[in-house]
């Protein structure tokens, strides 16, 4: 589809045609092929999934200097391409931030939104924002602070290497169905190379979002597992305090990748959101079964 912009943003579906529309906002760096592995899982809750490559990525147009609030806009306007008027929106990882943004930039044509293993702003207050972070994040964290040149040098140079998981993710990510879809999604996202990748990183660890999180009126439930080691469960706990709607359930087995266990139950809430919300400026922690 084309923006008002001019641009080009590459739409994938996936479930029911007239299904419940739900929007999922990929991780970094990933794009529209990314997405729960069993596809019977949108069919079996009547959902229409729908997922977009966000500027850079895949066939998306590249659109530097972007801030995360920019792809709450993006997320408006395949909506409006769509015929969509209120509909759920929800992200993982990198992903995230962009759901929350879109909530509170766009509270008349978002039901609900969740937000899985996601990072809290770089100028996140009271929040020591890289501690506990795996080393792979924690440089990227630093060079996100200097220039777009820079980052594309880095990640250029660092994703010739595997980065090393921890144990919790490893063992998620050997699976067949989730690698092979995670490898097919990645390799499309960084098709046209790491511009897009750079983008997104510099957006998530180097500038102010522009988002007002106080601002989110519409239900909003956080996923964490309490090992992450990519995003430390810390950030998940400042953002519940900062999100007045805002429920958080950690996982505590959980590492970064546990989200894809997370995503039925949470796909289930933004179909429903039986799950009772705190008053408001409030937010309650709860903490899943081993």
């Amino acid at each position: 589809m084309i923006t008002r912009d001019g641009r080009t943003l590459a739409v994938e579906q996936y479930g029911m045609p007239d299904g419940t529309p739900v929007f999922y906002l990929h991780g970094t760096p990933m794009g529209r092929l990314a997405r729960h592995p069993d596809d019977s899982l949108f069919t079996g809750l009547g959902i229409r999934l729908i997922t977009f490559d966000r500027p850079g990525f895949g066939g998306s147009t590249p659109l530097p200097g972007r801030r995360v609030v920019d792809g709450a806009d993006d997320v408006v306007a395949v909506a409006d391409a769509l015929g969509l008027d209120r509909f759920a929106v929800y992200g993982v990882s990198g992903g995230g931030p962009h759901a929350l943004a879109s909530a509170a930039r766009h509270p008349d044509r978002i039901v609900r939104v969740a937000s899985l293993a996601a990072l809290a702003p770089r100028d996140a207050e009271g929040l020591d924002w890289t501690a506990g972070m795996m080393e792979g994040n924690q440089r990227s964290a630093a060079v996100a602070l200097r220039d777009r040149d820079a980052m594309i040098a880095h990640l250029e140079t660092d994703s010739s290497e595997p980065p090393r998981l921890p144990p919790a993710e490893a063992a998620v990510l050997a699976r067949p169905e989730i690698g092979a879809m995670l490898s097919a999604a990645y390799a499309e996202a960084v098709r046209p190379g790491v511009g897009g990748w750079a983008d997104d990183v510099i957006a998530l660890f180097g500038r102010p979002w522009g988002v007002d999180l106080a601002s989110v009126t519409v239900p909003v439930r956080l996923w964490h597992g309490e090992l992450d080691g990519v995003v430390p469960v810390a950030h998940a706990r400042w953002l519940a305090a900062h999100l007045p709607t805002a429920t958080l359930t950690v996982q505590p087995d959980g590492g970064h990748a546990g989200h894809f266990a997370a995503t039925p139950a949470t796909l289930e809430w933004l179909l429903r959101g039986d799950e009772p919300h705190t008053e408001q400026g409030k937010a309650s922690e709860t903490v899943s079964p081993v």
